[in-house]
């Protein structure tokens, strides 16, 4: 994604609801100036590309994301993975570019994604004493 693309999208997933150019033009222009018909532009491109749905109200679009920017960057992320001929290796050189806090939140994340411990699936073998 582009930075202009990363601008609109960032109030896309910021405002979380349906927005028109407008909106998105008048939020933008306080930062730079730019023209309606290039937030017109992005925001058809944003769409062609999947990233936003877009409904009719009457002349205009009213446009939504699809998904969120945690999608986006894990996506984002996956992408860079798996372009490595060495996975492991760019895990390790990732996880060495993490703060404690990104850290935190990655153990949080696996956490998470691996569930709860339970008395059924007490572990293996060697921290149930070999039984």
């Amino acid at each position: 994604m582009g930075d202009l693309e990363d601008a609109v999208m960032s109030r896309v997933w910021k405002w979380n609801r349906p927005v028109t150019v407008r909106e998105v033009l008048e939020d933008i222009q306080q930062e730079r100036s730019i023209a309606y018909t290039t937030v017109m532009t992005v925001l058809d491109n944003l769409h062609q590309k999947g990233w936003v749905r877009r409904e009719a109200e009457g002349r205009a679009y009213r446009y939504e994301a699809v998904s969120t920017r945690a999608a986006y960057a894990a996506a984002l992320m996956n992408d860079a993975w798996s372009q490595s001929d060495n996975p492991a290796a760019a895990l390790v050189a990732f996880f060495g570019m993490m703060s404690e806090e990104q850290r935190q939140a990655l153990s949080d994340a696996i956490r998470i994604v691996q569930g709860p411990q339970t008395r059924e699936n007490p572990g293996s073998a060697e921290e149930t004493g070999g039984r």
